[in-house]
């Protein structure tokens, strides 16, 4: 008895072979069985019956595109909005193109390979960027050998490793003269740049913020949606961006963030009677991100501060943290990260001033 082919006996004394037949319309498997006085005699009706099978099924001949589309439609019930379209376009801009006339057993280690050095050296693209590509590709391939029954060959997929680059972070002279600049003035385009520099908020997180969001008798800020702009399409099949307010990153990406009194009295200063307006617009509709974007560059430049984009706000905030003494746990759930690490690895920067403090402290336990 092998059970590994689907082969058992029965209490009648006759063996039983299992093989797959199809899918049905969730796609779950469908298995067929053939029966014998003999165990080779009901694998062999099985594997004829299997083969038989294979011959009928339009999958065998399928291209490794025709499987993009597939796996793309089966899995957007379960993707968000973002995610969908991230998919479809590197699908269509990149894994389609090059492997799309194939079958998916044409496929081998070598085409695969090329693949990641076309996109390295002739795209440019980044070590990360291919990183998820590859990562799209393997969940392809995955759900090619789980819809058609079929062991195919797996091309072994090698990642690009990503060299670790120094992550800009505003000093405290290029902060405070920020911060110069923001307070001169203050309107809603300012105060939603400073909210970024003093929380850790993420663009998308400040631009679906609302009034309603804030809450100056609990002194806290809830995190509950963020906006991109997304290509979709439209009733006549084509692709336009448009601005689509959804949920935040993550699960962990829910959460609520304390007021300092700055920000308090500011949100007590601009608050509109109506409570569902967006807190940069004043009104029911929402600021576009790259509008807060160029109006950030617009005050970098005036500063003199150079090499620095939205995200450095959320750097330089988790930096500031540590260097006052915040606990990682306290700081992951600011930023809105799932674990610790992803706090430690990503956006904990100490610079030379504090390793130097740290240094330092070991004076008290050193003897000389």
């Amino acid at each position: 008895m092998a059970k590994r082919e689907n082969v058992h006996l029965r209490k009648d004394g006759r063996y039983e072979a299992r093989y797959i037949k199809g899918r049905d319309d969730e796609g779950k498997l469908i298995y067929g069985f053939c029966y014998a006085r003999s165990y080779e005699e009901a694998k062999k009706k099985a594997e004829e019956a299997h083969m038989a099978q294979g011959r009928t099924d339009p999958d065998i001949e399928s291209t490794f595109g025709d499987f993009c589309d597939s796996w793309l439609a089966a899995n957007r019930a379960g993707l968000k909005l973002s995610s969908h379209a991230k998919y479809r376009t590197d699908l269509c801009n990149h894994l389609k193109p090059y492997f799309g006339a194939r079958l998916p057993r044409e496929i081998t280690p070598e085409m695969l390979d090329g693949f990641t050095q076309m996109l390295l050296h002739d795209k440019k693209l980044s070590p990360k960027t291919v990183r998820d590509l590859l990562v799209l590709f393997h969940s392809v391939f995955s759900y090619i050998e789980r819809r058609t029954g079929q062991q195919l060959r797996k091309p072994e997929i090698i990642y690009p490793k990503d060299p670790r680059k120094a992550v800009r972070v505003l000093d405290r002279t290029e902060e405070a003269v920020l911060l110069k600049c923001l307070a001169h003035e203050m309107d809603l385009y300012k105060f939603g740049v400073y909210l970024a520099l003093r929380t850790g908020m993420r663009l998308g997180e400040i631009c679906a913020l609302r009034w309603c969001d804030i809450s100056v008798q609990s002194s806290t800020i809830s995190v509950c949606h963020t906006v991109q702009r997304i290509k979709c399409q439209n009733a006549d099949g084509d692709f336009r961006t448009e601005l689509v307010i959804g949920t935040p990153k993550s699960d962990s990406s829910f959460r609520e963030i304390p007021l300092m009194p700055d920000i308090e009295a500011l949100c007590s200063h601009f608050a509109p009677a109506l409570q569902e307006a967006f807190v940069l617009t004043g009104t029911k509709k929402c600021m576009d991100p790259r509008k807060l974007q160029r109006r950030l560059q617009r005050y970098l430049t005036e500063c003199g501060i150079s090499e620095a984009h939205f995200h450095t706000l959320r750097h330089t905030f988790a930096t500031r943290c540590v260097e006052v003494g915040f606990d990682v746990k306290t700081l992951s759930e600011i930023l809105g990260h799932s674990n610790t690490n992803i706090t430690l690895n990503k956006y904990v920067h100490p610079n030379m001033m504090l390793k130097r403090e740290n240094m330092n402290k070991l004076k008290s336990v050193i003897c000389l």
